[in-house]
């Protein structure tokens, strides 16, 4: 039985219950188990699989019988998650692929590589992130944060879509609660998505690129009809890169930050649901969420911002 829609919207309206561990507590109650045999003789990309949000859902997704590719930045730590992996799950099968998703041409080899290595793919997880204190820029002069949520993701799900859509396979993109805040940038209106050194504020660009990822959810929906397109924001979830970047936020809410594995539960559902969801749908708690709350970022959401937004992430690709 499904929780009360009522109960849930309300949850979900107050943010704090509805974001935090109660949340996810009230509604956790009325959820079926992850399935063990959902996933089983599929493939699952995961990038960001080595810590907090991302080594729970590989170990959930391996649990369900997923063969994975672990895509992160440092093969050491990639060998330590396989090497957990295959201690308790020895008949399945564990790729790493080494790259930073901030930068295109690592990212561009990581697509190579993981069409050599698969002949078909059940579902692409976009899980890496990062959350800077000061402006950085990766390899191709973008600004980070942006490369590694929004560049990087659209060029592997670009670089993916033959195996994705011949598999009718589904793209889930982890985003968070915090984009709320953030409006769209209108690129056509000379509004950047990149801050400048100026007024650089990190966790703001962070909201900003959270605001684009769940835009580009929407419109890839429409656009690869083949494809499911699932985003989806993990409620307040004591991970690492909160505890290194919101020291301050953690201290304060620490008693009612939701686990790794609470926050990760919806990416793993998602990926093993098999009965037909809506594409393009933006997700928390296994139910699906409003995009904006306040009337200015529906105010900025207009078909000209999103297309100006499309051409300015195709240009920086290669396609």
């Amino acid at each position: 039985m499904a929780l009360p829609k009522i109960l849930d919207d309300a949850l979900d309206t107050l943010v704090v219950p509805g974001f935090s561990r109660i949340g996810y507590l009230v509604r956790a109650g009325q959820f079926d188990p992850l399935d063990h045999n959902a996933l089983a003789g599929k493939t699952v990309v995961i990038t960001g699989p080595t810590s907090g949000l991302g080594k729970a859902a590989a170990h959930q997704l391996a649990a369900m019988g997923a063969d994975l590719i672990l895509v992160g930045r440092s093969a050491e730590k990639l060998e330590r998650t396989k090497s957990e992996l295959v201690q308790s799950l020895e008949t399945q099968k564990f790729h790493i692929v080494v790259a930073d998703m901030g930068d295109l041409d690592a990212v561009r080899q990581a697509s190579r590589s993981i069409i050599e290595y698969a002949p078909s793919l059940h579902a692409l997880v976009h899980n890496a992130g990062a959350l800077l204190k000061t402006r950085e820029e990766s390899p191709q002069g973008y600004e980070t944060t942006i490369a590694t949520h929004v560049l990087g993701p659209h060029q592997m799900t670009t670089d993916l879509l033959p195996l994705l859509r011949s598999s009718s396979g589904r793209v889930i993109t982890v985003s968070s609660g915090g984009m709320y805040g953030a409006t769209l940038p209108n690129i056509a209106g000379n509004q950047s998505p990149e801050m400048s050194p100026v007024s650089y504020d990190g966790t703001r660009q962070y909201a900003i690129a959270k605001r684009i990822q769940v835009t580009l959810n929407e419109m890839w929906a429409v656009r690869e009809p083949q494809v499911l397109f699932a985003a989806m924001h993990p409620g307040w979830a004591d991970t690492p890169g909160v505890q290194e970047s919101l020291p301050a936020f953690r201290r304060l809410m620490k008693p009612l930050l939701r686990s790794s594995e609470q926050g990760a539960d919806t990416i793993s559902w998602l990926a093993s649901r098999s009965e037909t969801i809506d594409s393009g749908k933006f997700w928390c708690d296994r139910a699906v969420r409003t995009i904006h709350r306040l009337s200015r970022t529906r105010k900025s959401d207009t078909p000209e911002a999103r297309g100006a937004l499309w051409q300015w992430c195709n240009e920086r690709i290669t396609q």
